[in-house]
């Protein structure tokens, strides 16, 4: 598991295709809908910290995980400069160890498929369900094994921004449901000179049942599971589920 060191650098410069607010908002939707909005919140994997802003603009108290102490480092940045009540800790989900309990946990944009070892998964959802009140909501998102094999697949992509572009090739394995990433940067140092930084890490697919298995074990009930961005079940082309368990 890649602990998005290099990837620091550009990531919110090669992620302007996410809505963060309005995915913040379909979030808050769940909440309401399912149980109450959070007054604090755990946001595992939050990388540079830009769905943990977005609920820290919502008057939500946020505590924000993750392995990569650069990617913590620019969410950290971001949120002192808007004063935001948020907590940033370098902790891997597996190894979370908080100071108390939270009414509300969260993970985004596919950081579960990162957990490429099933026991790990387990010991990851065990360490949430452990830091999460009874009757509370943990909701996340996983890519579809559509996305991976149809999408991400053995394709290569070339992205562009100012001064930087970025390389991204696919190696899916299908037999072991798991995504090789290899991404390079060049970063235009001027007189034709590029800097190149590399980064590579997996994604795993993990079915239904795998994951209900998982959650079940560390006391977490699941209570739905939709489409992207919707209150409607996945279908075969759906590329993200979104998962809503209960602790009980």
């Amino acid at each position: 598991m890649s602990s998005y060191n290099d990837f620091a650098l550009f990531y919110d410069r090669f992620t302007t295709d996410v809505d963060y607010s309005a995915r913040t908002d379909y979030l808050c939707e769940i909440f309401k809908k399912y149980d109450k909005m959070p007054t604090l919140l755990l946001d595992v994997a939050c990388g540079t910290g830009n769905f943990s802003l977005e609920f820290a603009r919502r008057g939500v108290s946020v505590i924000g995980t993750d392995i990569s102490e650069d990617m913590l480092s620019c969410a950290r940045e971001k949120s002192s400069n808007e004063n935001a009540d948020i907590l940033f800790l370098c902790q891997a989900a597996q190894d979370l160890d908080l100071y108390g309990t939270v009414d509300g946990a969260v993970s985004c944009l596919d950081s579960i498929n990162h957990i490429t070892n099933y026991n790990t998964l387990k010991k990851a959802f065990k360490k949430i369900s452990l830091f999460l009140e009874k009757d509370r909501l943990f909701i996340f998102d996983v890519n579809t094994e559509y996305k991976q094999e149809c999408v991400l697949g053995d394709n290569t992509f070339v992205l562009e921004e100012q001064d930087v572009f970025c390389v991204w090739q696919n190696e899916y394995d299908k037999r072991q449901k798991t995504t090789y990433i290899n991404i390079d940067f060049f970063e235009n140092k001027g007189n034709n000179s590029y800097k190149r930084y590399s980064e590579n890490f997996c994604e795993r697919v993990y079915s239904d049942e795998q994951l209900i298995n998982a959650l079940t074990a560390a006391g977490l009930r699941v209570e739905k599971i939709f489409g992207e961005n919707s209150f409607k079940k996945p279908t075969k082309n759906t590329t993200r589920k979104i998962f809503v368990a209960r602790k009980v």
